[in-house]
């Protein structure tokens, strides 16, 4: 008796596929990965920072000490408090690190 393993292959591969198709563009992984808790300007809708305590990415004590590496740490391992996941693995080291230089950015704050 053949069994076909075709169409569970193609399912398995879908749970892995990349959700930001490939992109290396920051602001298009922020607006994908990030924006859901982070708001799509970087002010997180109120309901996030109260069940989570999502970090607003616009406040200004934290655009004082906003560096590249502590974004890519950030996104790289989560939060330490664990609410905030870690995407390694979810994403490249290089869209790891172009998410970071955008969220780091003067630019970030431009409006979009």
């Amino acid at each position: 008796m053949r069994r076909h393993f075709v169409p569970i292959l193609i399912v398995l591969g879908a749970c892995h596929a990349d959700a930001t198709g490939g992109s290396i563009d920051g602001r298009q992984i922020f607006t994908t990965m990030c924006a859901t808790c982070h708001g799509p300007e970087g002010k997180p809708p109120a309901a996030m920072v109260a069940r989570l305590g999502v970090r607003d990415l616009t406040s200004p004590e934290l655009r004082a000490r906003v560096s590249q590496k502590l974004v890519s740490k950030q996104v790289r391992l989560g939060s330490e408090n664990h609410l905030m996941p870690g995407f390694a693995g979810a994403l490249s080291d290089e869209q790891i690190e172009a998410v970071a230089r955008f969220v780091a950015s003067p630019g970030f704050l431009a409006p979009r």
